[in-house]
């Protein structure tokens, strides 16, 4: 064992173990022992040829970095408990998430679903809200700095963050951030504005529909030559997504996506066409019915509750892991299999979005459910985020959950009983 890890900090955190190391030191996992509770601690090692002036650079911007996300506190935001100097250098004591990286799940898995992205980028949009609402620019939007957590998605590592109401720790002439992320404005030498997050909002989830940022090339100056003179490439794997992702990736930041246009179209790329816009018309196909009124049709699990030929919408079919079924009764009725499912919901009207995770990450739906149609899961352990408790009938282990307000937002971490 290391004399790190034998280190107590503060009397208090205990270092447990190295989870990994970046250029600017250690995070390490830690055992808070006054509240009894594992914390992840971030080592910050100063350079050995600081001189004084700089090494009071160095703690000030580690306390703008604790201070930033301390001030934020939101769902999409790493916590910061605690800073403690110790052995000369600074250490900031945060939540632990055990979860990968955007960056993590990309390298292991390649691109991520448009379904996937979006859900990502609607998180990352109310993280940056809430940081730009208080006067703090995050200046290192990137997959490394996101975490997946289930369904939660968290902003982490505010090292170089900006707040309005601080002086600026940065030498002129001397780059900060990470260049493939990086906004053209900032690149050519311009102070970071909340339109600087955006962009390397949209470069991040390009990274993640495509599996690399729009502009990464070889090296860092090929990288910037390229920010500078070449064209942003269209992304190839967006889908809906393309006009949120083109608008972001817009070099000219007064004409780039504010936060609240990019919020409208993920929002519209999201709901798709099953969001009822004027204008939309849905698709149709012949199937014929036989059977008796009330009749059950066994190889669809679907209550039959006529005796027609004609013409109905077209489904776009179950959930991949999530099972279908009809309305059951209505809006009285309970849909089928509710006593032996984890989750059952069923949409009470067209604004019904439901979003189910299994622990690690992999995405069960995403989805906005038509009046009267019912998803059910079985899995032993749910994450479910409801996004309209109002809009959604909720069964959980066979109970059925009260109704909430409308554009009331509902969290579930489910266990099977």
């Amino acid at each position: 064992m290391s004399r790190s890890e034998r280190l107590v900090l503060a009397a208090r955190y205990r270092l447990v173990a190295e989870i990994g190391q970046g250029a600017n030191g250690t995070v390490w996992r830690g055992h808070d022992e006054l509240l009894d509770r594992a914390v992840a601690i971030k080592e910050l090692r100063l350079p050995e040829d600081l001189t004084e002036d700089d090494r009071v650079v160095f703690y000030r911007r580690t306390l703008r970095e604790a201070r930033a996300p301390a001030q934020l506190r939101t769902h999409s935001i790493v916590e910061v408990y605690d800073v403690v100097i110790e052995q000369g250098r600074p250490w900031i004591v945060m939540e632990m998430i055990e979860a990968p990286s955007l960056e993590q799940l990309i390298e292991r898995s390649g691109p991520l679903p448009p379904e996937r992205v979006a859900h990502i980028g609607r998180a990352l949009l109310d993280a940056l809200n809430t940081a730009h609402k208080a006067g703090i620019v995050h200046r290192d939007l990137k997959p490394s700095n996101v975490l997946l957590d289930g369904d939660r998605v968290v902003l982490t590592d505010f090292g170089l963050a900006f707040s309005s109401g601080s002086a600026s720790l940065t030498k002129t002439g001397h780059f900060m951030g990470s260049p493939a992320y990086v906004a053209p404005e900032v690149a050519a030498g311009e102070k970071a504005t909340p339109r600087s997050d955006l962009w390397s909002l949209g470069a991040t989830l390009y990274a993640a529909l495509e599996g690399r940022p729009p502009f990464e090339r070889e090296n860092v100056m090929a990288t910037l030559s390229a920010l500078a003179n070449e064209s942003t490439p269209a992304p190839q794997n967006a889908g809906g997504l393309t006009p949120v992702i083109v608008g972001l990736l817009e070099k000219n930041p007064t004409r780039r996506l504010s936060h609240a246009r990019a919020v409208d179209r993920l929002d519209r790329a999201v709901a798709g066409p099953r969001s009822g816009r004027r204008g939309h018309t849905p698709r149709y196909r012949l199937m014929v019915v036989i059977g008796l009124v009330g009749a059950t049709v066994a190889s669809c699990g679907i209550g039959a509750t006529a005796l027609i030929v004609g013409m109905m919408r077209e489904s776009p079919g179950a959930s991949p892991t999530g099972e279908a079924s009809s309305p059951a009764g209505g809006a009285q009725g309970v849909p089928p299999g509710v006593e032996t499912s984890t989750l059952v919901v069923r949409a009470r009207n067209a604004v019904c979005k439901v979003f189910v995770s299994v622990p690690g990450g992999a995405v069960l739906s995403d989805e906005t459910l038509r009046e009267g149609e019912a998803r059910r899961y079985d899995q032993p352990r749910l994450n479910a985020v409801i996004y309209d408790a109002s809009a959604c009938d909720v069964w959980v282990n066979g109970l059925r959950k009260p109704l909430g307000s409308p554009g009331e937002r509902k969290n579930y971490s489910l266990t099977k009983e």
